[in-house]
């Protein structure tokens, strides 16, 4: 909606209510002048009640012409005539003195200020003459009558105007604020969520190029000690950490893309959690299980992407601390809930005593519980850590799943 469809629309029932008041005022003057000039019975009454009804046409047909409410000039020209009908009425009948007032707020309606004003100025003198004529005196009554309607005219068309410039000015300001608010929530929503990718981002790294980068580190290694005595050793070492070296390759782009994870872009969550589990194998030399329990039903990808970085965190967790020799890794899909659990047999720990991220004591650690649980509670889901001393890690994950969506319903039978 335009500007000006706004302001015409707010308008609206000021401008009925005042010109429905114009209206009945001029009619009313009108059947006044030609009422009492026929009670009268005074010899110009035909005339007076021809002047009348001509002068209520007149006024009656202005409204209805198009090009008087976009034209200055065929207003102009028809307050002419309506002043000419007017003049008629008045050198018939002092009552058409009265119809003087309305006039003068027709004229302010419709005309410019440079031509409103003396258009008000000469009905005055006009009206002060007329009526003059007919009483044959000109005292202090006969000239301020008329030139007080004038004034009280002109004062309230004036005030009118200058309130509605007020009016404009306080709902532009108002538009101007709501606008500056929405883009000031709009700057507040994108810094969030610019804030929220960061923080998320910084856990992808963890969760992927950290982890590979540490498998490549211990493959180099194991490489180094074996070289020089068993070099077809080092060679397999070597090409594991070139296989890790690409995958994070793989990862590191798809950063920049913002897909998801090449694992589940290849296929299923219960494929992509048996490659990595393979992987593992492969470059620590555990033994590492997966098995999957109920029947695979497809989930949202923010949940299985959340799961497959959780089970790389945990599987990375247990390569560098575990010092175990088997993993278990159970995908279990039941009806409300699907849960992970990756339960190693190393030397275990105490959960609380795991310091805090970034903690000033054991630098770069604890960063791995605290992503997997940030990532599990952005889901509605949980992560329980269950370990002792000696007695091995069993994380455990769940997370709810989403209502499927209502079918939609059959199609309506066909009208016969």
């Amino acid at each position: 909606m335009t500007e000006e469809a706004v302001t015409a629309h707010s308008l609206t029932p000021v401008l009925r209510a005042l010109r429905s008041c114009l209206h009945l005022m001029v009619a009313a003057l009108l059947a006044l002048a030609a009422v009492r000039a026929v009670a009268d019975r005074t010899p110009d009454a035909p005339a007076v009640l021809a002047a009348a009804v001509a002068l209520c046409a007149l006024y009656v047909t202005g409204p209805r012409l198009p090009r008087l409410r976009t034209s200055t000039g065929a207003a102009a020209l028809w307050l002419a005539a309506l002043g000419l009908v007017w003049l008629v009425l008045l050198a018939l009948t002092p009552d058409g003195v009265w119809v003087a007032f309305p006039l003068f707020f027709v004229q302010l309606h419709l005309l410019p200020p440079r031509w409103a004003l003396p258009a008000v100025a000469a009905t005055t003198l006009a009206a002060i003459a007329g009526f003059g004529r007919h009483t044959h005196t000109l005292s202090v009554g006969t000239v301020l009558g008329p030139a007080l309607g004038a004034a009280v005219a002109v004062a309230v068309v004036l005030g009118y105007e200058a309130l509605y410039r007020e009016s404009e000015q306080r709902r532009r300001l108002i538009e101007e604020l709501t606008a500056t608010r929405g883009e000031l929530a709009d700057a507040e929503h994108t810094a969030g969520v610019l804030a929220e990718r960061e923080r998320l981002a910084a856990r992808e790294i963890h969760d992927t190029l950290a982890q590979g980068l540490s498998s490549i580190q211990l493959l180099l290694r194991a490489a180094e000690r074996a070289l020089p005595e068993r070099p077809g050793t080092a060679l397999g070492h070597v090409r594991q950490a070139r296989t890790a070296a690409v995958d994070n390759l793989a990862e590191a782009r798809r950063f920049v893309r913002a897909l998801s994870p090449p694992d589940l872009e290849a296929g299923s969550l219960p494929a992509a959690l048996e490659r990595v589990c393979a992987t593992a194998a492969r470059t620590s030399g555990l033994a590492v299980h997966c098995q999957v329990s109920g029947a695979p039903t497809a989930l949202p990808t923010p949940h299985e992407v959340a799961l497959l970085r959780i089970a790389q965190s945990a599987l990375a967790n247990t390569v560098r601390h575990a010092a175990a020799g088997r993993v278990e890794l159970t995908l279990s899909y039941m009806d409300t809930e699907v849960a992970l659990d990756i339960v190693d047999d190393g030397t275990g720990f105490v959960p609380a005593e795991v310091p805090a991220p970034g903690s000033a004591a054991v630098p770069g650690t604890g960063f791995g519980l605290a992503a997997m649980r940030a990532r599990a509670r952005a889901l509605q889901g949980t992560l329980v850590v269950e370990s002792a001393p000696g007695e091995g890690t069993a994380v455990a994950v769940t997370l709810p799943c989403p209502a499927p969506a209502p079918a939609p319903d059959a199609a309506p039978e066909a009208a016969s």
